[in-house]
């Protein structure tokens, strides 16, 4: 296992915006493990999920301070079984992600993504968006099986859901 460049701290962002299925939790809602400003209770033994979860923020030393989740108000990680970027926003911030701290770099990743078949992908709880080199993309929501797609026009991209493998 990889040693991290930086700890999580008083962060505890994730411990509420994703499901933890080994606890029954889901997202959206705060781990009933979770200790506010110390991190999660029971660190040691937690589940291979929260073990397994690779924060953007604690791998990525260039990343500023200002990314870190507790203050964005978001959680970097990669989406899974793709090497997208997904932007796991706090719902009582919704548009976090889009503050001239941030959406300048958003947009740079997502030209970088979409040149080899990936994306930056904004969820805020249920809902989806993409975001492209000059606008965003919102999807609506997404489930289990939905997958999302990239769509290229000479030098134009554009993005659609196919729900369940059907167009």
């Amino acid at each position: 296992m990889t040693q991290l460049a930086r700890s999580c701290g008083t962060c505890t962002l994730c411990c509420r915006l994703f499901p933890v299925p080994e606890l029954a939790k889901p997202a959206g809602r705060w781990c009933q493990h979770t200790v506010q400003g110390r991190g999660c209770g029971i660190h040691l033994t937690r589940p291979s999920v929260c073990r397994n979860f690779d924060c953007q923020w604690l791998q990525n030393v260039d990343l500023g301070p200002e990314w870190k989740p507790e203050r964005s108000k978001f959680v970097l990680s990669i989406y899974p079984g793709t090497n997208s970027l997904a932007v796991t926003v706090d719902p009582a911030f919704p548009r976090a992600w889009a503050q001239d701290a941030f959406l300048p770099s958003l947009r740079m990743w997502a030209q970088a993504a979409l040149h080899e078949g990936q994306m930056v992908i904004v969820f805020v709880g249920n809902k989806a968006s993409v975001i492209l080199p000059d606008s965003e993309k919102e999807l609506g929501s997404i489930g289990p099986g939905d997958r999302i797609v990239t769509l290229r026009n000479g030098p134009l991209f554009d993005v659609e859901v196919q729900h369940d493998g059907v167009r």
